[in-house]
């Protein structure tokens, strides 16, 4: 397998600037996730990776080897794309073995990697059939047999997911675990659905408009978002936003004051990326929010909508300043719409957000 480093690379499309400086080290048998909104940038960045886009500028290195001039086949990278792409008139085995029998590699090793790949995927009842007789699960794991068999260097994976219902996503999203596991393989992964990033990654790469915001393991940006979006992006329900006021800067951490009137001690150190002053941004994730009094402060919030999904229950309702709260709760609870609810946030699990929208380090527990 394969390391790739991205160094200051950038993508314009005639006037229009797509990726801006991106900076980035994919050790060997790595597996990353490049999350972002759409329009951000990451599939261009995969297709660069790729080969299937020119770089306007910077350096691209695959196993230490400079491949910006380099042709697809040249790379030593494999793509698994977001429509299965396969041929309706060929059977499973001539599908994943297409490129190896153009490419006039010897029959003994193409039945030898067939046999392989097809014992990976559990394929081997089904190289018999044509697409139109498989499931989208059963073509998805075609199309990324198709590329174990061409044993490449990087693995790339381009929202393969997006056209599968939601159980099917589950079951490939355990796969595709199970892959990497048993492949020991590079694998750099598209998607725009934060679930998937945080089950499957070793590294998430968040990115935002051609720019990254954070990299690290999955918890890592759970725990300790860098700023506000990468706060609200990773995480679902996405982390409440309440703004607030500085009130003072001590020791033990920093006090503001909610549209409550109430003060909350806050275990996060003023030294942030701007000193705070002013309206700062409290964050804090809906399990953070008890419904039983914790000796924290106190939230009143009207329920405006509940979506109960069985061993959890998650109440959505606006405060006194019209702010949208979301309350995760237990699966028995019973409040209804038109509710008015008490919610204690517990200042350990509080985010703080400067006015660049920065996080503030937190305070380190002795």
């Amino acid at each position: 397998m394969a390391d790739v480093t991205l160094s200051q690379l950038a993508k314009s499309f005639g006037t229009v600037d797509v990726l801006h400086g991106i900076d980035l080290s994919i050790a060997s048998r790595e597996f990353v996730v490049f999350v972002g909104p759409s329009g951000c940038g990451k599939s261009t960045l995969l297709r660069i990776i790729a080969g299937l886009e020119e770089i306007s500028s910077g350096d691209l290195l695959i196993d230490g080897v400079r491949a910006n001039d380099l042709q697809p086949v040249e790379r030593g990278t494999s793509m698994v794309f977001q429509s299965y792409a396969l041929y309706p008139h060929m059977t499973v085995a001539e599908n994943m073995t297409f490129g190896l029998r153009m490419a006039k590699m010897p029959k003994a090793d193409i039945a030898r990697r067939l046999a392989e790949a097809a014992r990976i995927l559990q394929l081997e009842p089904l190289l018999d059939r044509r697409p139109r007789q498989l499931s989208g699960g059963q073509r998805q794991r075609v199309a990324i047999g198709r590329c174990i068999v061409r044993d490449p260097k990087v693995f790339l994976f381009d929202e393969p997911l997006s056209n599968l219902d939601t159980a099917l996503r589950v079951q490939m999203r355990i796969e595709i675990a199970r892959l990497h596991r048993e492949l020991n393989a590079t694998m750099v992964y598209v998607t725009h659905d934060q679930v998937e990033a945080m089950t499957l990654a070793d590294k998430i790469v968040v990115l935002r408009a051609g720019r990254i915001e954070q990299v690290g393991a999955p918890l890592e940006l759970y725990h300790a978002p860098a700023n506000k979006f990468v706060a609200g992006f990773i995480g679902s329900p996405a982390m409440n936003f309440i703004p607030v006021v500085l009130a003072s800067v001590g020791e033990n951490g920093i006090t503001v004051t909610l549209g409550t009137s109430d003060n909350l001690l806050i275990p996060r150190l003023p030294n942030g990326p701007s000193a705070p002053t002013g309206r700062l941004t409290l964050g804090i994730r809906p399990e953070h929010l008890s419904l039983t009094p914790q000796g924290g402060t106190e939230l009143k919030l009207s329920v405006q909508a509940v979506e109960r999904l069985g061993s959890q229950t998650f109440l959505y309702g606006t405060l006194a300043d019209g702010a949208w709260i979301t309350v995760e709760a237990p699966g028995e609870t019973t409040f209804a719409v038109g509710s008015q609810v008490s919610a204690w946030i517990d200042p350990a699990a509080v985010h703080l957000f400067d006015s660049h929208d920065q996080a503030l380090p937190r305070i380190a527990v002795p």
